[in-house]
């Protein structure tokens, strides 16, 4: 009958063996983060987006923008129909692309697509929209036949147009503030590699 102190002896080695074997095995229990899986399920709001000036404005932009689509949509009969088809295609099109980039910062969606400049793209939908919602509210209330739903549409297309101006005045002082940070930054790091440059006279002696 063995001792106690072998038993413990043969426990200790067993321990250790089983150590060494669960280290070297190529199956290692899977610590990744739940948050940072991909899929559906790692989907979040981003409650300070919601609620910064960008967010709210989004959201007003996509309310108008649905508004003024509803009250041209009401039109039975016109005559010429030109503005009134044009008023309804630039507020569908604002409507889509807009909740589309409403859904994408919202959720955190576009820091999965790295490769597009969504700043850019997001300042290029509002310029095109102020423009076009603007010239299509100037064509609609000419033509117009004075009718509740077209004098609606007018006024809410207006608004958009607002809230469209609003968000691309801030997009382009936002876009000025980080080509200026940019560019700072790059100052800066071609500075202190000059300087390292300087400070190391055996990378000169190999330059000359």
């Amino acid at each position: 009958m063995r001792s106690g102190e072998e038993l413990d002896g043969f426990e200790g080695e067993a321990s250790s063996t089983s150590m060494i074997s669960g280290a070297s095995s190529p199956y290692q229990p899977t610590t990744e983060p739940v948050s940072q899986r991909r899929g559906l399920a790692g989907l979040r709001c981003d409650p300070d987006y919601l609620r910064g000036a960008f967010g709210r404005l989004k959201v007003a932009q996509v309310i108008l923008a649905l508004i003024a689509f509803i009250c041209i949509e009401t039109i039975m009969k016109c005559s010429p129909c030109e503005g009134l088809y044009f008023f309804e295609f630039v507020s569908c099109s604002a409507f889509v692309v807009t909740g589309v980039l409403l859904i994408m910062f919202g959720l955190n969606l576009h820091m999965r697509i790295p490769q597009i400049n969504w700043n850019l793209t997001d300042l290029v939908n509002t310029g095109l929209s102020t423009f076009f919602f603007f010239i299509a509210s100037i064509v609609l209330a000419a033509l117009n036949h004075r009718t509740g739903a077209e004098i609606s549409a007018v006024i809410f297309g207006f608004l958009a147009t607002a809230a469209y101006g609003v968000n691309t005045f801030l997009a382009v002082q936002k876009w000025r503030v980080s080509v200026h940070q940019q560019s700072t930054n790059d100052y800066i790091r071609a500075r202190t590699e000059s300087r390292d440059v300087d400070s190391r006279p055996e990378i000169q002696r190999l330059d000359t």
